[in-house]
């Protein structure tokens, strides 16, 4: 039982040396849509996003690196209204890991930045459009599954995060904590090279 302990421990020992002064890259595709349909009207949303992050790992368990995402959106409510948004986030992350066998890790990414954000909304008699910057934080823990060569998959059910924006057009200021733990899914790809 010693000498089973003792390879397994060498075993994950050497997997997390294996990363060290790795290059990581990786990031998240995403895609939403969504029909709801109410007494009077039908509403139509749809949302897609781009999130690539690229690394540098200089500890066995630590890795830093920068981070963007681009993201676009369209809300239609029958006969009413038609909204557009696009998103643009640029920031850095810290990563620590955790190796749990050869296969599987565990992660937790802690993510800050700017963001940018514009929307036009045009309902039957007008259009206005805004136009908000702030800045966001997050905390994404994710389970890591190493697929060989280098090439792994990410998982996660959601995290912790907090932004704040400051639109132009009224100096309307918004302040947000989301807490979505099992309310979303994201599923990544990653390469260390």
């Amino acid at each position: 039982m010693k000498k089973m302990l003792l390879i397994l421990a060498l075993a994950m020992f050497s997997f997390a040396n294996a990363q060290k002064g790795t290059i990581l890259v990786g990031g998240n595709i995403g895609y939403t849509s969504s029909n709801r349909d109410f007494l009077t009207s039908n509403e139509k949303y749809r949302d897609f996003g781009l999130s690539p992050k690229v690394g540098y790992q200089f500890h066995d368990n630590w890795t830093v690196g920068g981070e963007f995402s681009i993201g676009s959106s369209r809300t239609e409510i029958e006969g009413k209204m038609t909204g557009k948004a696009n998103n643009f986030k640029a920031g850095a992350f810290l990563r620590y890991s955790v190796p749990l066998t050869e296969t599987f890790s565990v992660f937790a990414d802690l993510g800050a930045g700017f963001q940018n954000q514009k929307r036009t909304v045009t309902s039957v008699d007008a259009e206005n459009e805004f136009k908000g910057d702030g800045f966001y934080t997050a905390i994404t823990p994710a389970l890591f599954i190493n697929m060989k060569k280098g090439f792994g998959l990410n998982f996660s059910i959601g995290g912790i995060g907090y932004q704040t924006w400051s639109f132009d057009n009224e100096g309307q200021k918004n302040k947000e904590f989301n807490f979505n733990f099992g309310k979303t899914v994201n599923i990544g790809i990653s390469k260390n090279f």
